[in-house]
């Protein structure tokens, strides 16, 4: 009988262990659902937004209310040596990249300026084609990077080169906005977040959404024609691979996606 008694207890006892780190690995995930926004923005269900009075950091407040500010970030001239590691499953062979000084938006361009007068203005717009957002970079002046020019920006013109805009590890959900649409960040997103709200994600040059939110268009290459690319990763991202530098969306030309938008470069 002692036998008999002891068998269930401690079967109840490792199911009691079990279910107290299944319910710490529950409300992890559930932490991890509802990654925190940075300081000054609010979390409403899977978006980071502004609430009541609160103009956060990134933002600036005028006699238009607060909003993204308008600032360019200079990228000195740069060489990077790039090895077949630094570019990991890439495929790619060793290489240097070469950009001129040039200057870039601070922040993806919002649906306020895409398309002025539209609901949530502060989010990244999205659903161009690659062709009109170079019309659109040469309105303000300006154009869209090429891709090496993007990758210097991404890597602050450090060298070696790193894996991820903020550093070499951590892809977690405080620091962009990324797997919002089937995991691992949330479910169920339909587009992107507010610019800037992912503060932990920032370059050290104060480049905001570099990886996820939308995936942003560079120039055509000339050598690869038929194809479009975009780079960064976006809020559909599920992978944290394709968040990197290195990696890229490619896309038939002009073609368009919810989740690619853009930012501008201009002359330095």
């Amino acid at each position: 009988m002692l036998m008999r008694l002891r068998a269930p207890t401690a079967f109840a006892l490792v199911v009691a262990s079990v279910s107290s780190a299944l319910g710490l690995a529950i409300a992890r995930r559930s932490f991890d659902l509802q990654p925190p926004c940075g300081p000054g923005f609010t979390r409403l269900g899977l978006r980071c937004a502004i609430v009541g009075t609160a103009c956060p950091g990134p933002f600036v407040r005028d006699a238009s209310g607060c909003h993204p500010r308008r600032d360019t970030v200079l990228v000195p001239a740069t060489a990077i040596a790039a090895g077949p590691s630094d570019w990991e499953a890439e495929g790619r062979t060793a290489q240097t990249v070469h950009v001129a000084s040039f200057r870039i938006d601070a922040f993806e361009v919002t649906r306020e300026l895409w398309e002025p007068g539209c609901d949530d203005p502060f989010r990244a717009a999205s659903g161009m084609t690659r062709e009109s957002a170079e019309t659109f970079c040469q309105s303000r002046g300006g154009r869209l990077p090429t891709e090496d020019e993007w990758t210097v920006a991404a890597l602050s013109a450090s060298s070696p080169p790193r894996r991820y805009p903020w550093g070499d590890t951590g892809a977690v959900c405080r620091r962009a906005a990324w797997g919002l649409e089937h995991g691992p960040c949330g479910a169920g997103a339909t587009g992107p977040d507010i610019v800037g709200g992912h503060g932990d994600g920032d370059t050290p040059l104060g480049l905001h959404d570099l990886s996820g939110n939308v995936a942003e268009w560079v120039q055509a290459d000339p050598t690869r024609a038929g194809v479009a690319v975009a780079k960064g990763g976006s809020w559909r991202t599920t992978l944290a691979s394709d968040l990197r530098v290195w990696a890229r969306l490619e896309l038939a030309p002009g073609a368009f996606a919810s989740d690619v938008g853009f930012r501008c470069a201009y002359p330095p």
